[in-house]
């Protein structure tokens, strides 16, 4: 059971501005600001406004003053999520376990530190700060110091399918009796290296990104955080918790046909989407809404489409699909976490997210892709996640009534 779900975005910190974000399309686009982008053929990005005060947490100040832009993104988000579920700190919370997604983690730290210590190598002011909290394990240990458990921390780095690998992980420890209780998320932020590599291998649109459209140039980034709190029904119904939403089934598969693109018939994307269907004893046809990763570069999304219309077979024409990167851009680690609770809120709200940008759909969608604010009934949503190096993630989630 998903018993809190905290989510931070360009559209804004907190559920209800994000849900009302996504239902009716709004995009979240801008030129960037954090860094200069004037060398860079795309100039804009999908910024968070990040509040200069934190959430009140039991973080000292002192420490709070030295965490980066991730690390606070990470920190709103989980402070909804735990509010949100009713946990309490107390000693057999003690051994909550958390798992973490990311890409970058607190990247801009060592941008910092490499722009220091070449242009300055005899001064050595923050290096050390630096150095410490790039780590990505920082992250989560700040994290747990903040709300007072420990439990053990994992950290999964796999591409673009990071976030969805930590909450499928999670899910697998409570579903296997290894943990009552798991937090789990994944968290990217903006910075200067992580754009131009994408800029420089040319997969950035100078324009905001339109998934599934025909005439698609590329993907545009954006940054932000999303936090869930799981637990077994028992632990929920002993609480007599709210629960969000029910995570039912996760599939993972490796795509080794290239580094960097897909098979062209989307075979790993296919098996994904199969495996996540097998653990949750369900058939495509029970499926009425998918969020597609959706990047809108033109090997992605035709490599996706062509997965998920063989993937359902009849059952396409009828199925909703949409990628809200369209709103907020690709998140990198944190796309998949985020992208859960954006089905969290379509199945708790009953209404699919449009992508209010899309002009012309590819033809090799066989599916309607969602193009305007709609109210639907649905049950269960899936969403994918796919990422260099062959990384392909589903999750299955089940509105709870």
């Amino acid at each position: 059971m998903v018993t809190g779900a905290g989510i931070a975005t360009a559209l804004g910190i907190g559920w209800d501005c994000n849900a009302s974000g996504f239902r009716s399309g709004k995009t979240a686009f801008r030129p960037v600001t954090l860094f200069d982008a004037s060398r860079q053929r795309a100039k804009i990005a999908a910024e968070m406004d990040l509040p200069e005060t934190l959430p009140a947490t039991r973080l000292p100040e002192k420490i709070e003053h030295r965490l980066n832009r991730a690390a606070r993104m990470l920190l709103h988000a989980a402070h909804e999520a735990w509010t949100q579920s009713g946990w309490e700190t107390e000693s057999r919370d003690g051994g909550i376990p958390v798992v973490l997604g990311t890409t970058s983690g607190e990247m801009s730290l060592g941008q910092d530190y490499l722009r220091q210590a070449i242009g300055s190598p005899q001064q050595f002011k923050r290096q050390p700060t630096r150095v410490a909290y790039y780590q990505v394990q920082r992250q989560a240990l700040d994290l747990c110091d903040a709300f007072g458990f420990q439990g053990p921390i994992t950290i999964i780095a796999n591409a673009c399918a990071s976030g969805s690998n930590a909450i499928g992980h999670a899910w697998e420890l409570v579903r296997n009796g290894r943990a009552e209780k798991v937090l789990t998320g994944g968290y990217d932020a903006l910075c200067h290296l992580t754009f131009a590599g994408f800029d420089s291998l040319q997969a950035l649109a100078p324009t905001p990104c339109r998934p599934f459209d025909a005439e698609r140039n590329g993907l545009s980034l954006g940054e932000g955080a999303a936090v869930l709190t799981l637990e077994t029904l028992d632990s929920a119904k002993r609480r007599n918790a709210e629960i969000v939403g029910e995570i039912i089934g996760y599939g993972a598969v490796t795509d080794v046909h290239h580094l960097t693109q897909p098979h062209p018939e989307g075979d790993a994307a296919f098996a994904a989407m199969n495996t996540a269907c097998t653990s949750a004893g369900i058939t495509p046809e029970r499926v009425g809404y998918v969020n597609a990763h959706g990047t809108a570069t033109p090997q992605n999304d035709a490599t996706e489409a062509a997965a998920i219309n063989r993937w359902a077979g009849e059952h396409a024409k009828n199925l909703a699909v949409s990628s809200t990167k369209s709103c907020i851009g690709h998140l990198l680690g944190a796309a998949g976490a985020v992208e859960a609770v954006a089905c969290l809120m379509a199945l708790r709200g009953q209404w699919l997210p449009p992508e209010t940008r899309l002009e012309k759909t590819d033809p090799v969608c066989r599916f309607p892709v969602v193009r305007e604010p709609t109210d639907k009934k649905i049950e269960i949503a899936l969403s994918n996640s796919f990422g260099f190096g062959g990384a392909n993630a589903s999750l299955i989630f089940r509105r709870w009534s």
